[in-house]
This record gives structure tokens, C-alpha cells and sequence, in this order.
């Protein structure tokens, strides 16, 4: 047995992006039941010799029928190396007869169905101590895990195939003891103080913990965390930019703005089209792997627009309104959501859609050429695979600001009508609720920011997407949509997520239905999810069929934690509704991880910037009157992480806005824990009254 762990250890990998190759239209020697998925994933695999199956209930009743192990591969379309195991084992007949004859094999997109992937992926963490996709898990008929590794070449994934059928067969004792072993190991892997009754309490210690601790890892001269690969984390960040508002902090602010600057700047961005890649291969930006996720994308529309409200950087405006750009252009679904992702490779070859020669583009720009390399840093040489190159800006030019801004439109419409006529990377047109919700809160944050009614208009259709499409009768919300269909239960980022979303619209229109969607959402997560013992929420509801484990999920990473997500969405909803029982959940989730987040902030800053909140508790601004729309739009353009806005123009029953409207125009009312100070009717003096 542990020559197979020392050989999948050996061979672990981390997830290399996106590598979905088109299906041809000719006709196919075989068939599985994939066929009839939704998920470009396993379409993928539909024409694979393995007899592929779904994950679902009949799935696992097969199994347990024949009494045959399970095979469990997990990927997603952006997964390089998904797709090369596909084509080196699972289109091999020998290894389909293998897998056919032995196993029931289970293909599973984890963007899809992210509580399945966990399960399996604590069970890969347990026993080789690291993780990543492909994901290749062998369980018992009833899911319980017994093996589980990344990426196999063909004649090794051969060798575990053989092994583990004579396991079972000779050693079946051995298999449900180690089953078990493992199982009880998943259990105890959510990483939160099951007996911890500490109160919320933190002090400014406690964010100065937190500060320094973030401060060791990053790189002031180039952005983002130290070394590479260096990945986007906008909630860090996020928590960051509140941090420096705050404490005043200067270095708070320098890693945002490093970042922010390192990124726009660098081939991590999409120079001509607008949008990011995924992450940075090198420390500098520069060369990514380069699928656009539609997750990092919204994250990134929210971060740079507030970081503009801060700094008015005009840059970061621009970054904006390209992103945008390219999300509508690129990933917009006729049903008013958004796809998933592009691919990071076309005709086989990763970059090839994004990248240049430098002779190619000598030929393009004609006699720009010699101003184009005064703004953007290229060589004959290149900086990328066959001597081609990937556009990075040089950050401060030769060439004065009015010329740049003069050329870079005629340059880029040159340069995309030819990269235009390119095979365009493939698209995962999978719409999933809770990257929209991520989306409807990055076109709310672009409209506080900018008072573009584009981005309004724009967030309104979103969210009638999610309302109408995702939002079922019984109060529930499906997590996929494509061509029409769901055919997934949400999980608790859907309801988190979509929850922040609906009270970040409230916020900029003042339109109560989205205030009233939210609370309903939260009753039915506090139903169907909430687990009294610990006071956090499971990834999964109490409705879906149960797995081997049922998860917690705490801890930030590239997104936000759900729970973490929670109880940002209990608290604010508290505020702006007097919820008391929604701020005291939040409070008690918090107490949770508190430990976790003074240790390691990295991935617990969406709860750092829960902590500000319940360090020094937020205004309530209200805005009452004919103008309470024209007012809070002009405030909420300054950066005030410490405010929750509400208002009506005409009378309401929130209990903040009761008996606050007046006939003689428009007031301001800024409160803190339900007592305000004297009405105002100017932005200017209601600024002063939020002074800290």
C-alpha cells in the first residue's frame, strides 16, 4: 500500500487552470451517461471508454448492488490536468476495461458540487499531506474513502487500479477498517473549537495581531503575498483597505495599492480585452495562467472600485469599466446571469489566444510600434513560450500621460479586431448562483463608486436573474442553471452570497423587496443549515442527501468562507433591520474561529473585517425625503467601511426609518446602536458626524 502513497505524494500536483478542449461533431465509438449533464465538465468526458456515471442516489445504489468500489474523479473544466489524465488513461480502452470491470467510476465537476469535492479532498489531504485536480478518490460502495491522490500517468493509474481491485477482493476487512479510519479523520477536519464558549470580545491588540501577522508575508515592492505563484485574494485585500481606514495605518494601504498596481500592470490583466486570469505563475505579474474565472473577476470589480473611493486613483477606474467590459462582452448569458469561465487555452496551446510576436506586432502597429514599446514592455525575445509576448505596462512611461491616453484606445481596437479573427478559448457556459452573487456585488460596488446608472441597470437584471431563475417557491435556491434547467441544491455560499448581494442592492436603491428577499433567505438558512452546538451553519442543507461527512467550511481563501460570509450577511442585516438575533449569531460564529483568525488572518480576513465591526459598531445611516436617493449616492462615493445605509422617499416600516420623515425636505440621520445624533441635511455635515 504505501508504495501507492509515496508514488501519488510523488506526483501531486496543484491545479494548473483550464485546459477544456471542444467535443468533435462527428460521430462517437462510445457513450456514458454523462451525455446527459449540463456541466461542460463532464460533457467532456461523455464519449469516454469509461463508463462514466453521475454523482447521485442511483449512482451509489449501483455500487452497493454490485458491491464494487467506487472510483471518484473530480475536476473542472478549467483543470489542465484533468485533461491530460483524460487523454492518457481515460480515453485508453485498456484502462476504461479496467475501470468497467472493477469499479462503478463516478466523474464529479467540483464547481458544480463542491461538498462532494471536500469530502474527498480532506480524505487526499489525510493521506498524502497535500491536495489538487484531478482528484482521484477510490471509496467503499457507500462513499467511505480508502484511497485518494491527484494526477496518475497512465501505466501508474494502471498499476492503482490493479492494486486496489485485489485489495478488495483479498482484503476486505482490512479496506472497511481503514474506511473508517479515514472517515472519522474527515470528520474532525473543519478546523473550528467545537467547545470554545469564549465571547466575541476582541481590542485594537487583536488587529494589530492580525496586521502584523499579514504584514510578514507581503511583498510591498511588487504586491500580493511573497514569491510566487502569486494568486489574487480580494478579500485580504478588502479587509486591508478597511484596516487602514481604521488605524491610519500607511502599510495597510501600500499592500493594496502595490497589488492593485502590480496586477493592472501586469500580464496577469488582460491588456487589450479587460479582465484577469486566474493567477501569476512568476512574482511579478507577469505571466499567467490564463483562464478568466468569473469568481476572481467580481471579487476584483468590488476591490478596485472601492479602493478608488479611497485613493481616486483614475487607473483604477479604468480597471473597472474594462472589467466589465469583458464580463458583459464575454461571460453574459442571454438569461441575464453569467458564465463561469473561459478556457486558458485555444488549438491546444495555453496563451495562444492572448499572446504576440514581436514582429507580429511590429507589422500590426505600423509606425506606432516604436511608441507602443514606450508603454508596454516587449521583446524581440519575448516573455513567454515560442519567443512570443505577453503585454505587460510599463508602469511609469517616457511617454506623457495625454499621448498614452491619446493611443491606447487606437492600439487596442487595432490589436483586437486581429486577435479577433484567433480560435477563441473555449467557454464553461455553466451559470452557478453564488459567482453571480459575487457579480451582482461587484456591479453594486462599481455603481457607489461611480454613479454610472449602466452598472445599476445592469446589477437590477442580475438580480432578477437570481430572484426569478435560481429562488424556488419553498424558499430554497439552486446553485446551477443552463439552457434553462437547475438541477442542484444550493449550498451555503449560494444563500450567503446572494444574501450580501440582495442587502448591497438594498443599500443602493433603497428598495425594500431586496431587504425582504434577504431575511427570508436567512430564516431558511438558519432552518436548514444552522448548527445549534457549534453556532455555525453546514455547507449543506438538512434537505440534500447526506454524505459520509457533513462539512463546515470556515476558513477564506480565493473566495470568501460561506460561514464567514454568513455572518457578515447576519450582522449587517441586524443593523439595517433591528435583528438583535441575527447580530448575536454572527457574534457567536465569530467566537468560533477567533483563535484561527488571530493565527492565521490570511484565511480568515472576511472574519477580520466581521471583528472591526463588533470592535467599533458601524453607523446607521438613514436618509429620509424626497432627495434620499440623490443624497446617499453622493455619500456612499467616499470610502466609509464603517456605515450601512438606509433610506426611503417616502414612509416606511423599518424601524430605523419610522417616524424619521419630515415635510421640509430631505434629512440625514447617522445612528449608532439605535441612537442618532440631530438630523442634517447636507453630505458635508453628516460626513463630520461619522468623523471616528
Amino acid at each position: 500500500m504505501n508504495i501507492f502513497l509515496k508514488a501519488s505524494a510523488a506526483v501531486l500536483l496543484l491545479a494548473h487552470l483550464y485546459s477544456c478542449n471542444s467535443q468533435s461533431m462527428t460521430k462517437h465509438p462510445f457513450t456514458n451517461e454523462l451525455i446527459h449533464e449540463t456541466s461542460p465538465y463532464l460533457l467532456q468526458h461523455a464519449h469516454n471508454p469509461v463508463d462514466w456515471m453521475p454523482w447521485n442516489e442511483q449512482t451509489l445504489q449501483k455500487a452497493k448492488n454490485e458491491n464494487k468500489l467506487l472510483i471518484i474523479s473530480i475536476g473542472y473544466s478549467a483543470c489542465h490536468w484533468c485533461h491530460v489524465m483524460e487523454h492518457e488513461s481515460f480515453e485508453d480502452t485498456t484502462v476504461a476495461k479496467l475501470m468497467n470491470e472493477h469499479f462503478v467510476s463516478i466523474k464529479v465537476d467540483r464547481e458544480e458540487r463542491p461538498d462532494v469535492d471536500q469530502i474527498y479532498m480532506d480524505a487526499a489531504q489525510l493521506l498524502t499531506g497535500g491536495g489538487g485536480w484531478p482528484l482521484n478518490a477510490i471509496a467503499l460502495p457507500d462513499g467511505r474513502p480508502i484511497y485518494a491522490g491527484t494526477y496518475f500517468p497512465n501505466e501508474k493509474w494502471k498499476q492503482v487500479l490493479h492494486y486496489f481491485a485485489d485489495y478488495w477482493q483479498n482484503k476486505r476487512g482490512e479496506a472497511l477498517q481503514r474506511a473508517e479510519q479515514i472517515t472519522q479523520g474527515i470528520k474532525g477536519m473543519d478546523g473550528f473549537a467545537l467547545d470554545s464558549n469564549t465571547p466575541a470580545i476582541f481590542s485594537p491588540n487583536d488587529r494589530s495581531m492580525i496586521f502584523d501577522r499579514l504584514d510578514a508575508g507581503m511583498d510591498y515592492d511588487l504586491g500580493g503575498r511573497k514569491g510566487a505563484p502569486k494568486f489574487p485574494m480580494p478579500i485580504t485585500y478588502q479587509y486591508l483597505l478597511q484596516n487602514y481606514y481604521y488605524t491610519g495605518n500607511p502599510k495597510a494601504l501600500k499592500a493594496v495599492t502595490a497589488t492593485l498596481d502590480g496586477m493592472m500592470n501586469g500580464g496577469i490583466y488582460d491588456q487589450l480585452g479587460g479582465g484577469f486570469a486566474r493567477y501569476s505563475v512568476d512574482e511579478r505579474w507577469e505571466i499567467p495562467h490564463f483562464e478568466k474565472m468569473l469568481y476572481d473577476n467580481a471579487q476584483l470589480v468590488s476591490l478596485y472600485a472601492e479602493a478608488y473611493r479611497l485613493t481616486k486613483n483614475e487607473r483604477y477606474k479604468e480597471v473597472v469599466y474594462e472589467t466589465l467590459d469583458f464580463v458583459e462582452r464575454e461571460l453574459s448569458d442571454s438569461s441575464g446571469g453569467f458564465y463561469s469561465a473561459l478556457d486558458a487555452d485555444s488549438e491546444g496551446e495555453e496563451g495562444k489566444f492572448y499572446v504576440w510576436s514581436y514582429e507580429e506586432l511590429k507589422q500590426i502597429l505600423g509606425i506606432d510600434f516604436e511608441d507602443f514599446k514606450k508603454v508596454f514592455r516587449i521583446s524581440p525575445g519575448g516573455n513567454f513560450e515560442g519567443r512570443k509576448n505577453n503585454l505587460v505596462r510599463i508602469e511609469n512611461s517616457e511617454l506623457k500621460p495625454e499621448i498614452v491616453a491619446q493611443n491606447l484606445k487606437k492600439w487596442k481596437e487595432k490589436l483586437l479586431k486581429e486577435r479577433g479573427k484567433r480560435i477563441r478559448p473555449a467557454l464553461d457556459d455553466k451559470i452557478l448562483t453564488s459567482w453571480n452573487a459575487l457579480m451582482l456585488m461587484g456591479y453594486t460596488n462599481a455603481y457607489e463608486s461611480f454613479s454610472d446608472q449602466k452598472f445599476l441597470d445592469r446589477a437590477l437584471v442580475l438580480a432578477s436573474f437570481l430572484r426569478d431563475k435560481m429562488l424556488q417557491p419553498d424558499g430554497s435556491i439552486r446553485r446551477n442553471y443552463k439552457n434553462g434547467k437547475t438541477s442542484i441544491n444550493g449550498f451555503l455560499d449560494d444563500y450567503s452570497f446572494t444574501i450580501q448581494a440582495f442587502i448591497a442592492l438594498y443599500e443602493v436603491t433603497f428598495d425594500e423587496q431586496w431587504l425582504l428577499l434577504a431575511n427570508e433567505m436567512s430564516e431558511y438558512v438558519i432552518q436548514h443549515f444552522y448548527n445549534i452546538q457549534t453556532g455555525l451553519f453546514f455547507y449543506t442543507s438538512i434537505s440534500d442527501a447526506p454524505l459520509i461527512a457533513r462539512k463546515t467550511e470556515t476558513s477564506d481563501n480565493v473566495i470568501p468562507a460561506s460561514n464567514s460570509s454568513m455572518a457578515n450577511a447576519l450582522y449587517r442585516l441586524g443593523l439595517i433591520d433591528d435583528r438583535e438575533d441575527y447580530i448575536q449569531k454572527a457574534e457567536k460564529a465569530i467566537s468560533k474561529v477567533k483563535d484561527n483568525m488571530l493565527t492565521h488572518p490570511a484565511y480568515y480576513a472576511n472574519w477580520a473585517i466581521l471583528m472591526d465591526y463588533l470592535m467599533e459598531e458601524p453607523f446607521e445611516v438613514a436618509i429620509v425625503g424626497k432627495d434620499a436617493k440623490e443624497l446617499k449616492q453622493t455619500l456612499q462615493q467616499h470610502f466609509l467601511p464603517h456605515a450601512v445605509f438606509l433610506g426611503s422617499t417616502s414612509q416606511s416600516n423599518l424601524p430605523l426609518l419610522k417616524d424619521k420623515m419630515k415635510n421640509d425636505g430631505t434629512y440625514i440621520y447617522v445612528c449608532r446602536n439605535k441612537t442618532c445624533k440631530l438630523p442634517v441635511k447636507t453630505v458635508e455635515e453628516a460626513l463630520v458626524q461619522m468623523k471616528k
